[in-house]
């Protein structure tokens, strides 16, 4: 699935109308089946940009393409048929506590099935094997009957990851994804879905703070700095002045250390994010 941004502005789905826009005349375009890293300082626009990407929040002004198809020019039906074509990931996906984890990772099937079926498989999992496999790709096979919530923040993230690998989309959006994994399940996390997403020949789009694992997995990274394009290079060409430049004033961040700071009164109040299942 391809993707073409011209001009395009977009605003947190929080923000007021009057503030300005997240995302500031970004033009840009991602071909089928690329993989493709987007870093950047808090408060880029990442989150954003998958949400605009996503077809969950239309655009201010410029113009998103998806397949050469303008989303929010579509009629209800047509727009709610794209968006079973892609996979979205927050940060911490949001899972339903007393659900079992094979029924959360067979839920990424959902877009493919029917109504009836879809419900039946609530309480009758279908194709347990493939789910038990999505998991082990993420070291959670033992967790496959446990429920949501008995597992931590970590094994969430992996959960939610997981289900991208039964969906039937060939666009898969991630945001944040390693954000509660240790280095070595990072690797394990980001080398699992940029090798399927070759694989299968799906367009992976992911925003990373963890830029050393985004240099070493992805062949291109788009840097992204007060919503605006900083640079859109081949991970090679990404150079320790250029992401000097990127950080300048975050340095930690390009350290790797994100304190979490209590928001200000300035800061939109998060939002929960919705993964299209359908």
């Amino acid at each position: 699935m391809r993707l073409d941004l011209h001009g395009l502005c977009a605003r947190h789905p929080a923000a007021r109308a009057s503030s300005q826009p997240a995302i500031r005349d970004l033009s840009l375009h991602i071909g089928a089946g690329e993989q493709v890293a987007v870093i950047g300082p808090s408060g880029a626009g990442k989150t954003t940009l998958l949400q605009a990407l996503a077809c969950a929040l239309p655009p201010s002004a410029g113009e998103l393409q998806v397949d050469g198809l303008r989303p929010w020019q579509l009629p209800r039906r047509d727009l709610h048929s794209l968006r079973g074509r892609l996979f979205l990931a927050p940060q911490m996906p949001p899972l339903p506590p007393r659900q079992r984890v094979v029924t959360a990772v067979l839920a990424g099937r959902l877009p493919a099935m029917g109504l009836w079926q879809s419900l039946r498989s609530l309480f009758y999992p279908t194709d347990i094997p493939a789910a038990f496999d999505a998991l082990d790709r993420f070291d959670l096979a033992d967790k496959l009957f446990e429920r949501v919530d008995r597992l931590s923040g970590g094994e969430r993230q992996r959960v939610g990851l997981a289900r991208a690998l039964l969906s039937p989309a060939s666009l898969w959006l991630i945001d944040e994804p390693l954000s509660a994994l240790d280095p070595t399940r990072s690797r394990q996390a980001i080398g699992t879905l940029v090798n399927t997403a070759r694989e299968r020949g799906a367009t992976l789009v992911a925003t990373l703070h963890q830029v050393d694992v985004a240099l070493a997995h992805f062949p291109r990274i788009i840097g992204l700095r007060d919503g605006q394009l900083a640079f859109d290079l081949p991970s090679a060409e990404v150079t320790r002045e250029r992401l000097a430049a990127l950080y300048d004033q975050f340095e930690h961040e390009l350290r790797g250390e994100v304190p979490m700071s209590p928001p200000t009164a300035d800061t939109p109040t998060p939002q929960p994010v919705v993964m299209h299942c359908r």
